[in-house]
């Protein structure tokens, strides 16, 4: 895929910029009684109901974005019943869980259309009962009039304000922080007792009338071709009704003239429908189909492993990528020089909700139930598929079982569509464990081999990277790129960065923190081998690092590939901030038991600051115990819901933990090797540690979460292991076979 997350992200929020600038309030203003707008109605009973547009894919947006319209609504939360959209750009406007974008692009959205809904409720009853609005307080889904001392709910009005024109949005009043009732307080996911009961949420709990099950046999190698099957046993498997050949390949990518992700290429291959899913997968396996061919064939890890070797030992296919001061010259002069290669894999997404869609096919019209972080997309992608207009495709916008930037490509549900238009009848397509690996949109693996200059005092005065990833015609795939903004750019002046580029067939993708989630790793622990060369303690060689306070002009750290923290300063004394209070909650300094470390790590992404420090031990036999993680945040001055907020914190270092100890994607003639989680660990339960979290509160303005508390994670646990063993870990995931006493 060649196009830029900062093109899909940024597409997202222009699409939808409509009904943000122009405060369009759609066809559903008045499809109810009281509906004030798209997103907020009162009935005549009372009840208040908002709606959440927003993907919820486990980030907490269903309760976070609905409290911020009911903060400026002024009603209490316990008054509030949250309903979900579909996917709808034209009335609910950008639709899009993706770059921790959500919160910065719709905080002031949000509120503004409840301070307008308040406002409308106001004017009505300033009209009704002949006084001035500016006379009329509000507070807790009541108005009054304290001169009169009348009072009405916001309920016996909402029928006469559903009726008023819309206020301008940039003339509402919005409260200052300092009346917040709801923003910022500690308020459960309003899923949260369907979701510990077992009710329908989520795509793949999606029923419909007549429904068949659907699995779909295509080739592990992207691009292979179907050779042979045997339909008759598939066919005679229980269950099994149809097996349908979908035989077309299509580069769906050439059928559309606006770029969009998801997927390129609807693949040949072969549907089986049944009247369960587990019916569906066994006749998919009896097909016992027989692939050849492919544009990944040439795929091995171990290729490209010795690929990498030998591009480090000729030397950079593009010398001087990034070329900021003189780094051979510093490199040359320095008192000392620092060197190590590191190294990481190919990772999948492994949400726990297989990739699934339920799809439905009549008369010209696609009816979708669908997991997906860009329903819009998901929309126009079918649309193509199918010969239709976008108009005409339906979306229930169902929760999602973790995303984690997997569901922003739509194939499955592409898919879907063109197996129930085939079969007749609605499907619900299911894909296994095994297929999720082979024809995810996998995080790039990359290797650096990295060279410091140090200054007689130890620190850092140049810094040279020879960094290979992988891409296609000699490019770099933006998921695998490395970018101008990149740490260690606009701190360290003499820093250069040589590339080497490896080819690749298969579908790179964007996965929590993309990037960042690789560069920290690199980052950070070869800052820790700078300190150790030095004899410094590694805090102190970092705040010495980040320097006195100041606005460097460039994204310096974690720009990836730019949509986030393109063009916005990177402020030392923030993220020195942060590294003291992350320093200060696990009292660096103290005394640890035997094989027992402390790490520290900083990062910055996604316009968030962070820094984690890592205590863990390490017995005998090698194995690593993670006691506890600290993380001090700065995502600027409010954070909408505290209890979502530090769930996510401790969600994306569960995560990253998960990956520091346990997960790689390699290939073999083309495939991936990895088929389910007994060869591809998660963090599980009795892995996962305390995390203590602490939010620094600034005058900035508010950024999103779900993102960049993942990449300072792995660098600090390496520097814990370290501390601990005297042994440093290079390569994700850790090999603590190397860490035996």
């Amino acid at each position: 895929m060649s196009l830029s997350r900062r093109a899909v992200l940024k597409a997202g929020v222009v699409a939808g910029g409509g009904l943000s600038l122009g405060w369009q309030l759609g066809s559903a203003r008045a499809a109810l009684p009281g509906q004030l707008s798209a997103f907020v109605q009162i009935a005549a009973d009372g009840a208040i109901r908002i709606t959440a547009h927003q993907p919820e894919v486990g980030q907490g947006v269903r309760t976070s974005f609905p409290m911020m319209i009911a903060e400026e609504l002024d009603v209490d939360w316990a008054q509030v019943t949250v309903v979900p959209a579909p996917g709808d750009r034209a009335v609910y406007g950008m639709q899009l869980a993706g770059g921790s974008m959500a919160t910065p692009t719709q905080f002031e959205r949000m509120r503004r259309l409840g301070a307008a809904a308040r406002a409308m409720l106001v004017q009505a009853a300033a009209t009704a009962w002949g006084v001035p609005a500016a006379e009329i307080s509000t507070g807790s889904a009541m108005l009054r009039h304290k001169p009169s001392g009348r009072s009405a709910r916001y309920a016996d009005m909402a029928s006469a304000a559903a009726q008023l024109k819309a206020p301008d949005p940039k003339t509402v009043t919005l409260k200052d922080p300092g009346q917040f009732r709801i923003l910022g307080r500690r308020v459960p996911g309003v899923d949260n007792g369907k979701l510990v009961s077992g009710q329908p949420l989520f795509g793949i709990d999606a029923r419909v009338p007549g429904m068949a099950y659907a699995a779909f046999a295509k080739s592990p190698v992207f691009g292979g071709k179907l050779k042979r099957a045997n339909k008759a046993a598939a066919l005679a498997v229980p269950g099994v009704k149809a097996v349908i050949d979908i035989a077309e390949r299509r580069d769906l990518k050439a059928e559309i003239d606006v770029p969009l992700p998801g997927i390129e290429v609807l693949p040949q291959g072969i549907a089986v429908i049944a009247t369960s899913t587990w019916a569906a997968l066994r006749g998919r396996d009896a097909l016992a189909c027989e692939w050849e061919g492919g544009d990944a064939a040439f795929q091995s890890t171990l290729a490209w492993e010795a690929a990498a070797a030998k591009a480090l030992k000729d030397g950079p296919q593009k010398p001087g990528f990034i070329n900021h001061g003189d780094a051979p010259a510093k490199l040359a002069g320095a008192a000392r020089q620092v060197t190590a290669d590191y190294a990481y894999p190919f990772i999948a997404h492994a949400a726990l909700e297989p990739m699934n869609c339920t799809a439905q096919v009549t008369d010209g019209k696609c009816t979708l139930w669908l997991s997906t972080q860009t329903p819009e997309d998901a929309r126009r992608m079918v649309a193509v598929a199918l010969g239709i207009k976008p108009a005409d495709v339906t979306l229930h916008l169902m929760r999602s079982g973790g995303g984690f930037g997997r569901r922003l490509m739509n194939d499955v549900a592409v898919e879907a569509a063109v197996i129930a238009k085939a079969a007749g009848v609605p499907v619900k397509l299911t894909w296994d464990r095994a297929q999720d690996f082979a024809h995810d949109w996998l995080r790039p693996g990359g290797w650096h081999r990295l060279a410091a200059g140090l200054d007689a005092k130890g620190d850092i005065i140049a810094w040279h990277d020879h960094f290979i990833s992988f891409g296609r015609g000699g490019n770099f795939d933006p998921p695998a790129s490395i970018d101008q903004s990149l740490f260690p750019a606009g701190v360290i002046k003499d820093y250069r960065a040589d590339v080497s580029v490896l080819p690749i067939a298969s579908t790179l993708g964007w996965l929590r923190a993309p990037i960042n989630n690789a560069f920290a790793f690199v980052t950070q622990g070869f800052i820790d081998e700078c300190a150790h060369a030095a004899g410094r303690d590694t805090l102190e060689y970092r705040r010495a690092l980040l320097g006195p306070p100041r606005a460097i002009p460039m994204a310096a750290e974690g720009g990836a590939e730019g949509a986030e923290n393109s063009g916005t300063p990177y402020h030392t004394g923030r993220m020195r901030r942060v590294v003291d209070e992350a320093a200060v909650m696990a009292r660096w300094g103290r005394k640890l038991g035997p094989r027992t470390g402390l790490g520290i790590a900083f990062h910055f992404s996604h316009l968030g600051y962070f820094a984690n420090v890592v205590e863990a031990s390490v017995n005998d036999a090698g194995d690593v115990k993670v006691h506890k993680i600290w993380v001090a945040a700065d995502v600027g001055q409010q954070i909408i819901n505290l209890s979502g907020a530090e769930n996510q914190v401790q969600g994306s270092v569960i995560d990253a933990l998960g990956a520091a100890l346990g997960q790689r994607i390699s290939f073999a003639d083309g495939a991936v090797e990895q088929v389910n989680f007994g060869d591809y660990s998660l963090a599980r339960m009795n892995d996962a540690p305390a995390v203590e979290v602490k939010f620094i509160s600034t005058d900035f303005p508010t950024t999103g979460l779900g993102e960049p508390a993942y990449p300072s994670l792995a660098p600090a646990l390496a520097g814990a292991i370290f501390q601990a063993t005297g042994k440093r870990l290079r390569q994700l995931p850790f090999d603590t076979s190397q860490l035996k006493a």
